[in-house]
């Protein structure tokens, strides 16, 4: 199961998307964390110290090899160079295991408190008026597309703030999408855009309450999302002292029933290959005819196999 965890900034995706990551390592589940965010800050939200570096290479920093590895021997896919970041797979592109023996995890995981994390890349000055922080975000589209996760194994991304996660297919590549949301009209307003995009797809969207001290912050909530909020995380002491690099003690009774509760969420949905490889398809199209064509000289619509069935069964048709 893959999960996005989005919403405006500072309303506490990334802790909540470190808290969750850990309770399912914890568990003993196999999970995979991604920071996706233009505010490269998972590492450290997952209890990664000061005096500490995350080692393992940015996706963005080795887009060319991930698309070499990943096209395989598909005819359908002529170079790397010729491979934009909605490429769905084919018959011998490379499909990928979660933290399986390729050449993507092998190179871009690191384990960070207990929890593998990649990351995609800070946006930094050199691609300042050249890129746009979707290009990075390219890796992980690519990584999701040709990836089949199986039962119990998790993705988790904090994925950039506000409303850009909409501005390719990425939003579709997730079984499910929390969105976290303070209780103020602010936090709240995102939900609507998300809401009204998601839908169209039918790509389900939980909201989040994150930072609620009593009542009157969980009414407003139920007041602006309705039947929509899933749960919510109090005022955390704890997380406040392990930002401070002091942790204290253990998380606090509610927040750890608030985890379990979107991991009860996550594991109720159906995996859907079918609609997600349909979803990938529409988006390369859309993608190709809107700039790509042009971009790569090329008949990107060529790429898309229609003799392909992603899920387990394409493991089979894959490339070694």
């Amino acid at each position: 199961m893959r999960v996005a965890f989005v919403g405006k900034g500072g309303s506490g995706k990334t802790t909540l998307s470190a808290l969750f990551s850990r309770h399912l390592a914890r568990s003993g589940a196999p999970v995979v964390a991604i920071d996706g965010d233009i505010n490269q800050h998972l590492a450290q939200a997952l209890g990664l110290d000061d005096g500490e570096t995350f080692d393992a290479p940015p996706l963005s920093a080795r887009l060319a090899e991930i698309k070499d590895h990943l096209r395989g021997d598909n005819p359908r896919i002529t170079s790397s160079a010729a491979m934009i970041k909605t490429t769905p797979p084919g018959r011998g592109s490379r499909l990928l295991r979660l933290l399986g023996d390729d050449a993507v995890h092998a190179h871009h995981v690191q384990n960070v408190g207990g929890v593998p994390l990649m990351v995609t890349g800070e946006f930094d000055e050199s691609d300042l008026g050249v890129a746009c922080y979707h290009s990075k975000l390219g890796a992980v589209e690519l990584y999701l597309n040709h990836l089949v996760d199986g039962p119990g194994e998790y993705v988790v991304v904090d994925m950039t703030a506000g409303a850009d996660a909409f501005a390719s297919g990425l939003f579709t590549r997730f079984d499910m999408t929390f969105l976290v949301a303070e209780p103020t009209r602010k936090g709240v307003s995102v939900y609507r855009q998300y809401r009204d995009h998601a839908e169209e797809f039918g790509i389900p969207v939980a909201v989040v309450g994150n930072k609620v001290t009593g009542e009157d912050d969980l009414l407003f909530l139920k007041e602006h999302v309705g039947d929509h909020l899933l749960a919510y995380f109090e005022q955390s002491s704890w997380v406040r002292s392990q930002e401070r690099g002091r942790p204290q003690g253990d998380l606090e009774p509610h927040n750890v029933h608030a985890l379990r509760q979107l991991r009860t969420a996550l594991d109720g949905r159906t995996k859907d290959w079918e609609a997600f490889q349909k979803h990938a398809v529409e988006f390369h199209l859309r993608n190709a005819a809107a700039w790509a064509d042009k971009a790569t000289g090329s008949d990107l619509s060529a790429q898309v196999d229609p003799g392909f069935r992603h899920g387990p069964a394409a493991l089979g048709s894959a490339s070694a």
